[in-house]
């Protein structure tokens, strides 16, 4: 299905739809037909900040705590990476296999649990979502996932429960009506083609969940991602909210390669590759190195031309992910040599501004939100 391009400008909708209606509108019925998506719009210039997890910078990620707090530092989005209980419930985890970001390892009861599956191509032991009831984990808690990275997070272990996809959106519903101003959502489906197979398909319960709270709609501030292409464009037929491409740096979407195409994530960021991508989503979402690539020294400097290609394309582009500590910052923009030690990312951020992105993804919402501020007024 071609994307509808009507444009509807997010300041326009911030003051024409109060926040309750915004996130909580009636519910659309669920027999009511996709017409089409809403795309922002082409005057809109300030860039959105996605909460990478959450505030998972200061907090274990995917914890409702994690939401809560990006929102308080100003995010515009709060993004809940979605995989399926064994009863098809949708909850926020980076992964299905939850060893690294739960205490499962630590309950007796669900050590005949531990399994050992192949996930997209690749052999991974540990426990799964899909193998718990809700309630099942429920009894769990989350831990940090990068301890030796962010130590300080790890006092907040085994406070905060997994949460749901229903949590998440409530959550927002409540902080929009808070803060007055609408908190966005930017659910992705992980491993989608996997999920499939074994019988708990996530667009479906996702698109539900949508309906049920108002959110169905081209001008909801909902953003949905996924690596895969399949996916993405079966949800072009199933709901009207904008979809996004993820494109990581190297590889190739799992559904394509499983079904035996030769095509890349490589192949999607050039101009017919981004051509084709328009046709089912909103947004494009390449991996940053895709946009500033790293020279032989690790430094950023000249943008390729993925972002002009994109908006040529008629794509919004996001990029991911903004991190503060030294290791996961180009070498122009670290301070000093701990890799762990906090270096320039307001610097980094602004380099990705000055390429042109209209979004970005951090873990540390306070940080992104401010220097987008400052380089707004810097560029007003």
């Amino acid at each position: 299905m071609t994307r509808n391009t009507t444009l509807l400008p997010r300041t326009v909708l911030a003051l024409a739809t109060s926040a309750a209606v915004a996130l909580g509108a009636a519910t659309v019925p669920a027999e009511a037909a996709p017409v089409g998506h809403g795309k922002p719009a082409a005057d809109e210039t300030t860039p959105l900040v996605f909460a990478h997890r959450g505030a998972s910078g200061y907090r274990p990620e995917h914890t409702l705590a994690a939401y809560r707090l990006a929102i308080r530092m100003g995010a515009d989005y709060i993004e809940p990476d979605l995989v399926s209980t064994k009863d098809g419930v949708l909850v926020a985890r980076h992964e299905n296999e939850i060893s690294g970001t739960t205490d499962v390892a630590a309950h007796p009861e669900f050590a005949g649990r531990r399994a050992t599956k192949v996930i997209d191509g690749v052999t991974v032991t540990g426990w799964f979502t899909e193998d718990f009831t809700l309630a099942e984990l429920k009894t769990l808690r989350a831990k940090e996932r990068l301890p030796q990275v962010r130590p300080g997070n790890t006092a907040y272990d085994g406070r905060f429960e997994i949460p749901t996809l229903e949590e998440v959106i409530q959550l927002a519903k409540r902080e929009s009506g808070r803060t007055g101003r609408t908190i966005g959502i930017a659910p992705e489906t992980k491993h989608p083609t996997y999920f499939d197979s074994i019988g708990l398909s996530l667009e479906e319960p996702l698109v539900r969940a949508l309906r049920r709270n108002g959110l169905d709609r081209a001008n909801a501030e909902v953003v949905i991602q996924s690596f895969e292409t399949d996916n993405l464009r079966q949800l072009d037929t199933l709901t009207r909210v904008p979809l996004a491409q993820l494109v990581d740096a190297a590889g190739a979407p799992y559904d394509l390669k499983a079904a035996g195409s030769t095509t890349t994530y490589a192949d999607l960021v050039k101009p017919a590759g981004l051509a084709e991508i328009a046709t089912y989503a909103d947004w494009v979402a390449p991996n940053k190195n895709l946009i500033l690539p790293r020279d032989a020294s690790g430094a950023i400097g000249t943008p390729s031309a993925v972002v002009a290609d994109a908006h040529a394309a008629g794509l919004e582009v996001v990029t991911w992910t903004m991190r503060v500590e030294n290791q996961f910052l180009p070498t122009n923009h670290r301070i000093g040599t701990d890799p762990n030690a906090k270096g320039d990312l307001a610097g980094e951020i602004d380099a990705f501004l000055d390429a042109g992105v209209d979004a970005l993804f951090s873990d540390n919402a306070d940080i992104a939100v401010a220097a987008r501020d400052a380089w707004v007024a810097d560029n007003d």
